[in-house]
């Protein structure tokens, strides 16, 4: 409703607006068709207005601020270049629409400099006076920058669900755009794949608790650079963290010398840990690859590789864990064969009838 009486006083003031132009007698008076022509053009300019305001009901409020701010500057240094120009004019005697011209061209220049200057510098620049800061107070010092791999993963979600992160969480449009071509993919498996990535972005945009921030803006040094350096650039441009499970490019990412956080060690780093001599049970499923090998998986899904257990497969033993390697890719427990499971061997156990 308050939109609605916003528009029906615009449009009355510029029937106001009309009127005056009509008795201004910037026009033939004995031309009546005209000031119809000047009353209608005025009120389909209105409408013309009206209907971009209807049909763009978003408006970026960085951009407003900029055109904003950069008016009001580039009118003030035309308004003082102008009277610092007056003395030249008068020396040259100069008439009147000359000056008006030359300080019309000034300020639509300056107008159009520090407008353009404002919309491409609104993510870093602050205003010294007042103290005006263009981007919004975020939350953390460093942001988290998501690559598409860690949202088809899932696990980001429920990682910020649980408040481990702290900062804002910022997804480059060009990762998005990725995303929505693996979803597009003649793949099947490749399409799942993608989709359950566009529902956990969902899920992230619609968490209340999330600051989750699409970065829409094209660097200049993105000109050429595949997706995994344009991440890497975009890390170092917001003085980031770069979040994700792919190997290379965290390993890329170091060689640049931008912080890691790699989903895979993360979650490695909360499994329980197994030294060398412990005892532990795990049911085999396959053979391994070496010679009477047998390969098992605990809970978690860390591979459990046995020696001497390869004629077990599908039984559930026990063994003594003999070392453990731990990679960015996951951890790998190697044991020894112990004994089989008390119940599968038909033993009884201590202490039963």
């Amino acid at each position: 409703m308050a939109l609605a009486a916003l528009r029906f006083v615009f449009l009355v003031v510029l029937a106001g607006v009309a009127v005056v132009v009509i008795k201004s007698g910037l026009y033939p008076t004995d031309s009546a068709w005209i000031a119809w022509l000047l009353v209608l053009g005025i009120m389909v300019l209105g409408g013309i207005v009206i209907a971009l305001d209807v049909l763009f009901p978003q408006k970026p409020l960085q951009i407003i601020s900029s055109v904003y701010f950069g008016l009001i500057v580039g009118l003030f240094l035309a308004y003082v270049a102008g009277v610092a120009l007056t003395p030249i004019f008068e020396s040259l005697q100069s008439p009147e629409n000359v000056r008006n011209v030359v300080q019309l061209i000034l300020a639509a220049v300056l107008s159009y400099t520090c407008i353009s200057f404002l919309m491409q510098t609104k993510d870093d620049f602050r205003f010294v006076i007042p103290y005006v800061e263009f981007s919004k107070e975020v939350r953390g010092r460093r942001p988290f920058i998501l690559d598409t791999s860690v949202v088809i993963d899932g696990r980001i979600a429920d990682l910020v669900e649980a408040n481990l992160f702290d900062s804002r969480l910022v997804l480059p449009r060009f990762a998005i755009s990725e995303l929505q071509s693996v979803a597009d993919s003649a793949e099947k498996s490749k399409r799942a794949r993608g989709r359950r990535g566009l529902d956990i972005l969902n899920r992230l945009r619609n968490n209340p608790e999330v600051e989750l921030e699409i970065f829409d803006r094209d660097l200049p040094e993105f000109a050429g650079q595949p997706v995994d350096l344009k991440l890497v650039t975009l890390a170092k441009h917001l003085e980031g963290k770069l979040v994700t499970n792919d190997f290379n490019l965290n390993k890329v990412a170091r060689v640049h010398g931008v912080p890691v956080i790699n989903i895979n060690d993360l979650a490695n780093a909360l499994k329980p840990h197994f030294l060398p001599g412990e005892h532990i049970q795990v049911r085999l499923v396959r053979p391994g690859e070496e010679e009477r090998q047998g390969v098992g998986y605990l809970d978690d899904g860390t591979m459990v590789v046995v020696e001497d257990g390869r004629e077990y497969v599908g039984k559930t033993i026990y063994l003594t864990v003999t070392s453990v390697l731990q990679t960015s890719a996951g951890r790998m427990i190697f044991g020894r064969f112990e004994r089989l499971e008390t119940s599968q061997r038909g033993d009884r156990p201590a202490g039963t009838a």
